[in-house]
């Protein structure tokens, strides 16, 4: 189960964030539906190279500051 849950709408935002900073990321990567969050964390895993708790800390960072740049 995802620690986090992110609706369709912040995923836009989030992902706008998510994809200035990882750049190297395509649309395929970032593709996600509302209730998909355990298959996106495990993509951005392997993409990023890095592990769940990081992946996890850095949405719920960027959940946070839905409405500024950071991330």
């Amino acid at each position: 189960m995802a620690e986090i849950s992110i609706s369709n709408s912040d995923w836009d935002r989030l992902k706008l964030k998510v994809k200035r900073k990882y750049n190297n990321l395509s649309e395929e990567d970032l593709a996600y539906q509302q209730g998909q969050e355990e298959e996106l964390i495990t993509r951005l895993m392997s993409r990023l190279k890095r592990d769940r708790e990081y992946i996890v800390f850095t949405l719920k960072k960027g959940m946070l500051h839905l409405d500024t740049n950071r991330l």
